[in-house]
């Protein structure tokens, strides 16, 4: 299968997750695993939350990500990635004035 992310339609998602101001997301859901390009712009936020059931990848193609990982905060980057294991808690928050660009996985397991 092949996603082509501009044939996705562009979603906007208020307080994703319970964080702050709103993400921008070209979603592909398949009714268990969801694949995007999630956009975060300065002040958003994805809200802490618990993969209970999903792990989930996040790899920065622009900007600087801040990251929450089980209360230990700190910053990635473009050509970085995030890898939050089932069962650990994570946020995402963009605190720059470019915008944050990533491709995330949500695979459930």
């Amino acid at each position: 299968m092949i996603l082509d992310f501009n044939k996705i339609d562009l979603v906007k998602l208020d307080n994703f997750k319970g964080g702050e101001g709103y993400i921008e997301a070209n979603m592909f859901f398949d009714g268990l695993n969801r694949i995007f390009i999630a956009r975060i712009k300065k002040g958003s936020s994805i809200g802490y939350h618990l993969h209970e059931t999903s792990s989930e990848i996040m790899y920065v193609l622009e900007g600087v990500a801040t990251l929450n990982y089980n209360g230990e905060i700190s910053k990635f980057t473009k050509d970085q990635c995030h890898y939050c294991k089932k069962g650990n808690m994570h946020s995402v928050s963009n605190e720059e004035d470019e915008d944050l660009v990533m491709f995330c996985v949500v695979p459930e397991q």
